[in-house]
């Protein structure tokens, strides 16, 4: 579920906005280019309780740097409800947090993350070619429009488009989305990604090494995927996954993985799975106030 990621309030800054062309405007070149917008613009949706909200979001802000939006209440959905909704940016990722105040409809809560796109019309078209389903039919929040879309293996995804669109700076790093998906379906999602999102196939290791989702001396399928959405990590497994893996969306790229870690467990995060070497990287997974799971990782340079 997407929130008002420019909150209300951003909408009478003009210093923080442009204005793409208009949507008629927009559609000439969209099949041809992509709908896609920019990697910070891809943010991991986040549902908490209230009474941890502000505990969380500081505990992300300690961890990562980077600063919230206001906090605003509202209805955010195509049917009656109401949730708090804050909008937080870091250097190394960015995040639409909700702490709903009543029952949250489904689909909402389900979906993963939320792209902008350049025409919704486009991306809806793009979408069901490349074998996705339109799970959310497009609809109208106080700023724009979104829906909700399904690739194979059962991956929610939200698109959003704006009126007046939002304008941030590029990211430090550039985080992962973590992708977990069956044997069975894992050349559909990625034939129907790719198709969807004009990325490119980085690599595609079938014997990665497992113990950096816990299975150490054993190995599995890990794709790596780059469009103008941003980077994402597909594994491919049996199902047999120790806790807590699979329960993180995101991972997160940080320049010091221990100096992270440090600034995380200060900040009230628990470390769920210890550093671990990856060949690539070194990799953790923590567990921020409020519960919201993440990996951390740096790279390596040779």
């Amino acid at each position: 579920m997407r929130f008002l990621r420019n909150h209300l309030s951003a909408l009478a800054t003009a210093a923080l906005l442009f204005t793409f062309a208009v949507p008629a405007q927009a559609k000439g070149g969209a099949a041809a280019a992509g709908v896609g917008v920019a990697s910070q613009y891809d943010t991991t949706h986040v549902y908490i309780a209230p009474a941890d909200y502000d505990t969380f979001v500081n505990s992300i802000i300690a961890t990562f740097g980077g600063k919230p939006s206001a906090r605003i209440t509202a209805n955010v959905l195509p049917v009656p409800s109401s949730t708090q909704a804050q909008y937080v940016w870091t250097p190394v990722g960015n995040l639409s947090t909700f702490a709903f105040e009543t029952p949250i409809p489904y689909p909402f809560g389900y979906e993963r993350n939320g792209y902008l796109v350049t025409d919704m019309d486009q991306a809806i078209k793009a979408a069901r070619a490349a074998g996705a389903e339109v799970i959310v039919e497009p609809f109208k929040d106080p700023i724009g429009l979104d829906a909700v879309i399904q690739f194979p293996g059962g991956v929610k995804l939200q698109l959003y488009w704006h009126f007046t669109a939002p304008s941030y700076g590029p990211l430090e790093t550039v985080p992962d989305n973590r992708v977990y998906v069956s044997r069975d379906r894992a050349d559909a999602f990625v034939h129907s990604f790719l198709r969807f999102s004009h990325g490119k196939l980085v690599s595609d290791d079938k014997k990665a090494n497992a113990g950096e989702i816990g299975r150490a001396g054993e190995t599995y399928r890990r794709i790596r995927i780059e469009s103008i959405f941003g980077k994402m990590q597909v594994l491919v497994t049996d199902g047999h996954l120790p806790y807590p893996f699979a329960h993180e969306l995101t991972g997160y790229e940080v320049k010091s993985l221990a100096e992270t870690l440090d600034k995380a467990k200060a900040a009230g995060a628990t470390v769920l799975f210890a550093p671990y070497d990856a060949g690539d990287r070194d990799t953790a997974i923590v567990q921020f106030p409020g519960g919201y799971i993440a990996e951390l990782h740096d790279i390596k340079t040779h």
